[in-house]
């Protein structure tokens, strides 16, 4: 199994490719929360993730013909961004397979350092099994995203950098996709200060890291269904899974909702951009999927900030819908003059936004002489939302939530 001894050898070798994340205290979040908050910038890492550490201490132990064949791997984004850069640094052809529905971003960067990318299937497996069927072909050396020792002594390096920068940690916490990440953090943390808490954190559309815990064997899930598509895998490492139930204290779920808001929030709070994957760990913080103590040391590690401009656009609509901060109602009118009128007025007096207005009187449902109406408010918050709609309801009208 890693120890140790891997993960500190990893250390001068991806210092090459890598550099060291900053902790960054959090004024909000610890009074948000109740505790002492520090986030691991992950996000102002090379190629925008932790990924670049792992493949970087994967590729540079490998023997000399092995380099010259080349290498392949599969990835939704993050890793191949990272096997590409690695790969390039060392002079080493690099082949990417990635799911057809990854973010273009993505693809581009991954193009852009010098990776060839090839798509293929829907997911991450998908795409892995394409990616083995190259690595025959080709002679390739298979680089894997998580269930590699060197790959996960290389993302051990985080727990290091915190514990040297922060030795007073009580608790990290970090996203599982297929486990590389956490598994090297939790071999570093434990080996040297055993009595941090290591809390693991997975989206409830793609837990099966908890799930493979419960029943004590690696369990694959027939599909994954999240935002959080750096940590969509059906299933953990092999070899992640061993360290995982040694090592780490607890798994827990977060919900796409509760990704969205702590997103959001750490845009607008934090002045941060994170991805989904990147958002989990704090997203647990903050809906207390874990307890934690008054005052108590955490280090969310924010993993990846590589977030597609469409998927971000949705996302931020989502956690202002879950944050009362936006809302969506349907009523119907009389059709007569005035009426859209004296609908907006009450919508004006309490202070809320229009931010769209859908009238139509031609749906099949509607009375002869009434219309219905659609309208898109952006709101203070839940509080303020719930005010404005219970106006409306004690001004006549009969109003439909839709988001």
């Amino acid at each position: 199994m890693l120890d140790l001894d891997d993960v500190l050898a990893a250390r001068d070798r991806v210092a090459e490719t890598s550099r060291h994340t900053p902790l960054d205290y959090s004024h909000t979040f610890s009074s948000m929360t109740g505790t002492d908050v520090h986030l691991k910038m992950e996000t102002f890492q090379r190629t925008g993730s932790f990924k670049i550490r792992g493949a970087t201490n994967r590729i540079a132990t490998l023997p000399e013909a092995a380099r010259a064949a080349g290498v392949v791997t599969a990835s939704a984004g993050n890793h191949a961004q990272g096997v590409a850069l690695a790969a390039t640094r060392m002079g080493v052809d690099s082949k990417i397979v990635m799911p057809e529905h990854a973010p273009v971003s993505k693809i581009r960067a991954t193009e852009n350092y010098g990776a060839t990318v090839v798509l293929h299937g829907t997911d991450y497996d998908e795409a892995s099994e394409r990616a083995h069927q190259i690595e025959r072909e080709e002679g390739r050396t298979y680089v894997h995203a998580f269930d590699d020792p060197m790959v996960m002594a290389g993302q051990g390096t985080i727990g290091l950098e915190i514990l040297e920068d922060l030795p007073e940690i009580d608790t990290v916490v970090t996203a599982i996709g297929g486990g590389g990440l956490i598994s090297g953090i939790a071999t570093a943390i434990k080996a040297k200060k055993p009595e941090t808490r290591v809390v693991g954190v997975q989206a409830e559309g793609a837990a099966s890291a908890a799930e493979s815990l419960a029943k004590g064997q690696v369990v694959e899930r027939d599909g994954v269904d999240t935002i959080a598509d750096g940590i969509a895998t059906r299933k953990v490492g092999t070899k992640t899974f061993e360290v995982i139930e040694d090592r780490v204290d607890e798994i827990v779920t977060v919900s796409d909702s509760d990704i969205a808001v702590a997103l959001t929030t750490l845009l607008e709070r934090g002045k941060t951009l994170v991805e989904g994957a990147g958002a989990v760990p704090l997203a647990a913080l903050l809906f207390e999927a874990f307890d934690s103590e008054d005052d108590e040391v955490v280090v969310p590690v924010l993993s990846g900030g590589n977030i597609d401009l469409n998927v971000l656009t949705t996302v931020i609509l989502r956690g202002l819908v879950e944050s009362g901060r936006y809302v969506r109602f349907q009523t119907v009118l009389k059709d007569r003059p005035g009426a859209l009128e004296d609908l907006v007025d009450v919508i004006s007096a309490h202070r809320a936004n229009i931010n769209a207005i859908e009238h139509t009187r031609t749906s099949r449902n509607l009375a002869m002489n009434a219309a219905e109406v659609e309208i898109d408010l952006e709101t203070r918050g839940a509080e303020h939302a719930e005010e404005l709609l219970n106006a409306l309801k004690a001004s006549g009208y009969e109003v439909e939530v839709l988001v």
